[in-house]
Parts: structure tokens; C-alpha cells; sequence
């Protein structure tokens, strides 16, 4: 028997939200954040309103902030309830009988068997993803979910893989980290939303890190480079996506924010620092792939400088400004 939480989803007519619209620097940011964007955009909901926690991404010495949203965000400007789901038995049956109570299930996946990520990952090598799983059918094996930038099906053999269905010995596969959100029976209004956002950004403002991030991993940016450079090519892109994709994304959705939340303009310049940090990354993040290549590393010394600067000015006008 087919579950679904939201029963009219075709992920064949399905259309992603404006922020994952390609013209954008970064139309896909992380598999977590991604999958609540287009979990709100089905819902009807605005996710920009959920994106002030962006204020806290800090360098972490080898990676910038893996940025996700927090759950009591979620609570407080949606209604909507995540905690952690207990596994215990058969990963599939947990996620169906969940999905018969209308409640949808964030469930670590391997992308292997994803063919959403075809040219990347599928059936090329094995990767942890988070995906949001809206239907599924145990019978014909089929499942549709929620991942990065859009709302996919998968089938059959795939299917099969994704829960490691068929393994030898009959124990319990290999239990992902799963959660599951509850929602409410209304919605939050639209003024409710606009005051949490509000509340919740001079709330994540107050814990933005006490030093610069960008400045921080500017300093130590062209030693990373010569060392990733002596790796195999493929590494590049996980420390790419680690480091400048992080940062990039996560300022490109700060100033989306920062736009909705302040439709009179009066945070203009700060969404256009918050743009600027971005920009530097996708073109640094060019500037990367030659280095490596040509293995040169002097260049990358001053290029983060101007996102460094943006950074400051981000900040400053926010601490002016909000309040």
C-alpha cells in the first residue's frame, strides 16, 4: 500500500522553490538545508524566514560550518516539530508507518543508489546524503523524497539498495540517523512568522563568531590549497564543497534573509555584503581549481580579502541596525 504525507506531489511536474533557481551563484547549498527549502515550498511556507541562523557559520580549522537549521527555528516560525526517530526495526517499516501518520522522515541515505545524483555519485562511489522521504510503496518498491534541490522517485534496484534490502545473515542492516517532523494542524500566520524571524535573527547575530571566520580561514587557505593539490583531482571537490560552497551558500541564503525579512530596503546594504562573501567564493572557488592544477599557490594569498572586508561590514551594519 502507497503512504504519502503530501499525496498531490508529482515529483515528474514538481517546480523547486526560487532559491534553488539556477540562475542563482549557488542553486544548491547542502542536502540539509536544500530538503527544508523544498519541504516549506510544499507546504506553501516561506523558508527564506528560517535562514537567520546563517549569521553563525564559523571556519572550523579544515571546514567552514556544515549550516542547518535549527529545530526549535523550525518549531518556532512553522509549528512544525523534528526530533530524532528511534530505529529499531527495519528502516522502511519505521518510515511507513510514520508517513501513514502524516509525518515526514529525514533519513540518511547513501547516494549510491540516488539517481538524482547521476554524473556525481550514482552508482559511482558511496556517499552519506539526507533526503526527506514522501511516499513510499513497500510492495513495488518505490519512493518519492525530497534532496538538494528538488523532489525525485526512485524504484526496484535502487530502492533495494537505499535499505539494504536482500543482505546476507538476516540481522538488522546498518540503522541511519533519522528524524521525523510533525506538523501542525494550521500554520503559523504570516505576521507570527515575520516577528519569530525578526526575534530569531538578533538572536543568532548575538552568537556570530567573536573573529572573522573569512579571515580565519584566509590565513591558512594557500597551505590547504598546496597540500589538497598533492591528493588525487577528486579530493578538490570534497574540499571545495567544504570550505568555499559552505560559505558561499550559506552568505547567498543571509542575504535572501535579509531581503525578506526587510522588504523596505532598509538592510539593502547588508544583504549586498552578505552577496559579496558569495561571489568571492564561486570565483575563488575557480581560482582554486587552477592552483591546484598548475600547482601555484602565491596568487591565493590576498583573493578572499574582499569577502574578509564583507564579512566586517555585514556585521557592523546589523549590529546598527537590528534590533
Amino acid at each position: 500500500m502507497t503512504q504519502s504525507v503530501f499525496p498531490g506531489l508529482d515529483p515528474a511536474t514538481y517546480r523547486s522553490h526560487a532559491l534553488h533557481d539556477q540562475e542563482r551563484m549557488w542553486p544548491e547549498t547542502n542536502c540539509y538545508v536544500d530538503l527544508w527549502i523544498e519541504v516549506l515550498n510544499a507546504l506553501a511556507l516561506a523558508p527564506e524566514a528560517m535562514l537567520g541562523f546563517t549569521l553563525t557559520q564559523d571556519f572550523e580549522g579544515d571546514q567552514f560550518t556544515f549550516f542547518k537549521v535549527p529545530l526549535e527555528d523550525l518549531e518556532a516560525l512553522y509549528g512544525i516539530r523534528c526530533t530524532e526517530l528511534a530505529i529499531y526495526d527495519r528502516i522502511e517499516r519505521h518510515v511507513a508507518e510514520q508517513i501513514s501518520r502524516g509525518r515526514l522522515c529525514l533519513v540518511e541515505m547513501d547516494s549510491y543508489y540516488m539517481p538524482d545524483t547521476h554524473g556525481v555519485a550514482y552508482r559511482l562511489e558511496h556517499g552519506k546524503t539526507t533526503v526527506a522521504i514522501n511516499r513510499i510503496d513497500l510492495e513495488n518498491r518505490t519512493l518519492d523524497y525530497f534532496h538538494n534541490a528538488g523532489f525525485f522517485h526512485l524504484e526496484g534496484e535502487d530502492f533495494n539498495g537505499l535499505f539494504q534490502l536482500g543482505e546476507a545473515g538476516g540481522a538488522l542492516p546498518f540503522l541511519p540517523y533519522t528524524e521525523f517532523a510533525k506538523f501542525p494542524k494550521s500554520d503559523p500566520s504570516e505576521p507570527h512568522r515575520r516577528r519569530e524571524a525578526r526575534r530569531l535573527l538578533r538572536y543568532h547575530l548575538e552568537r556570530r563568531p567573536q573573529d572573522n571566520p573569512v579571515a580565519a580561514f584566509a590565513s591558512v587557505f594557500p597551505q590547504q590549497v598546496e597540500a589538497v593539490a598533492e591528493r588525487p583531482f577528486g579530493f578538490f571537490h570534497k574540499y571545495a564543497f567544504n570550505t568555499l560552497r559552505q560559505l558561499g551558500a550559506n552568505f547567498e541564503l543571509a542575504a535572501s534573509h535579509l531581503d525578506w525579512i526587510a522588504p523596505d530596503g532598509t538592510l539593502a546594504d547588508a544583504a549586498m555584503a552578505a552577496r559579496r562573501i558569495s561571489e568571492v567564493a564561486k570565483s575563488v572557488q575557480f581560482q582554486l581549481a587552477r592552483a591546484v592544477t598548475r600547482k601555484r599557490f602565491d596568487a591565493l594569498a590576498t583573493v578572499l580579502a574582499p569577502a574578509v572586508e564583507s564579512w566586517e561590514d555585514l556585521m557592523r551594519v546589523l549590529a546598527d541596525r537590528v534590533d
